[in-house]
């Protein structure tokens, strides 16, 4: 491990590894597909490449510096490192969850954008873009992801995956499954013909209501 691991870093190493287990678990990966990274500070601890994720241990993961340089690592840090810092640079983001997950990476062959299909999309700011192909890796992938991002918390990447990103780890991965979640049911939909979506007003409805009754809040004792 990093010689300066503080508390806050020996917990994000340990939070990775658990939910790196669970990209597996939930059908958001497969192998070691995608990856996972936790901010802590001015670093940025990220799930390394080439590691299985039932293999992963806290001292595999990687730490990064937030303007690119890397620490004295044992593993390589992931090859999506670029989108990860590139996100945390242009958003609030505590954390950053990029899945392989198949019922998104269907729609991003054929679809533009993951349309209002639930209400539960406002959790995400809205209908989810695609944005364009860019090999992975690439700083073209990064800016695209970025971009695809404006108002959101969520983006399709076509023909590859998906990133979700959150004010926490937790909520990061609940995004990951909403989407998921979103993208089969709208494919369910298709199956019965096509079908309707909620407008930008209804949805700023259920986003003003939801703010209104701190929906999904639990009440502080």
């Amino acid at each position: 491990m990093y010689r300066g691991d503080s508390d806050g870093l020996r917990a994000a190493r340990a939070q990775l590894v658990s939910y790196s287990a669970r990209l597996l678990a939930d059908g958001l990966a497969i192998g070691s597909a995608g990856n996972i990274s936790v901010r802590v500070g001015d670093l940025v601890a990220i799930t390394p490449s080439g590691i299985g994720y039932t293999e992963m241990q806290p001292e595999d993961v990687c730490l990064v510096a937030i303007n690119g340089s890397e620490l004295d690592n044992s593993e390589t840090p992931s090859s999506e490192t670029p989108m990860h810092l590139a996100i945390y640079a242009a958003t609030k983001a505590a954390a950053v969850v990029h899945t392989h997950s198949p019922e998104v990476i269907a729609l991003s062959a054929s679809r533009p954008e993951l349309p209002a299909i639930h209400y539960a999309i406002t959790g995400l700011g809205g209908p989810v873009r695609v944005a364009p192909y860019v090999r992975f890796g690439s700083a073209a992938l990064a800016e695209a992801a970025v971009g695809a991002l404006d108002g959101r918390s969520a983006v399709i990447l076509r023909n590859h995956g998906a990133v979700t990103y959150g004010r926490d780890l937790a909520q990061a991965y609940d995004r990951a499954l909403l989407l998921e979640w979103l993208a089969r049911t709208y494919r369910m939909a298709l199956s019965y013909g096509e079908p309707a979506t909620l407008s930008p007003t209804e949805l700023d409805e259920v986003t003003a209501e939801a703010q209104r009754r701190r929906y999904g809040e639990r009440r502080q004792p």
